[in-house]
């Protein structure tokens, strides 16, 4: 069996694996964030230039992340000091200071919990991963990105809302959705249920498919 297949990945609707690590901001334990929602992300290495762009984009989106009770946590496996030097540089050279800890994960302890090396990228660097946890710890998504591609953030926003919405409501999102948009209602599950949710109001494009505003 190829060793590439051989990642330890871990399973959505399942609780995410627990973990306890330093951080830029001291330890962390990921049970400790029960009530919250977490989107953890990996990426390759400190001062590397699509990683530092990366840095900035996720610190622009730290606030509204917090508005929507989501804790942000990064991680390498670089060591703390690499971390506390590459956070230094960026507020002396970019002006803008990383305000969410970032795990230093060089035993990779973490990282094959979590599936993040991929031989076929690198053998000592994680890839561009982000996992979407609830506040209940379920793992609820996770999106993977090589080491040459940048994430779009605008993308984690919408997943967080996507699923908070889907659980606030008891409903799905379809293709492309946006926050504001119309969400899908689920499937009838008997012929009853067929016939009268085509009386209640929502906007339907056939017995399955239904939706309505939330």
């Amino acid at each position: 069996m190829d060793e590439n297949t051989c990642l330890n990945l871990p399973t959505l609707g399942e609780p995410a694996p627990d973990f306890e690590a330093n951080t830029t901001q001291g330890p962390l334990k990921l049970s400790e964030f029960k009530g919250k929602w977490v989107v953890l992300f990996s990426h390759p290495a400190d001062f590397t230039p699509v990683c530092t762009t990366e840095f900035l984009a996720f610190t622009q989106i730290y606030d509204e992340l917090k508005a929507l009770n989501v804790q942000l946590i990064g991680l390498s496996v670089d060591s703390i000091s690499a971390h506390l030097a590459w956070v230094h540089a960026i507020k002396e050279k970019m002006g803008v200071k990383i305000p969410f800890p970032i795990i230093a994960d060089l035993n990779m302890n973490v990282a094959n919990k979590y599936g993040m090396i991929h031989k076929g990228q690198a053998s000592t660097a994680t890839v561009r991963c982000v996992f979407f946890i609830d506040d209940k710890g379920i793992l609820r998504a996770m999106i993977y990105y090589p080491l040459q591609n940048g994430r779009f953030m605008p993308e984690i926003i919408r997943l967080v809302k996507a699923l908070q919405t889907t659980d606030k409501n008891k409903v799905s999102t379809p293709a492309n959705w946006q926050p504001g948009d119309k969400v899908v209602v689920p499937p009838p599950t008997t012929a009853a249920d067929m016939e009268k949710r085509l009386l209640e109001g929502y906007e339907c494009k056939d017995w399955y498919l239904c939706f309505k505003k939330v």
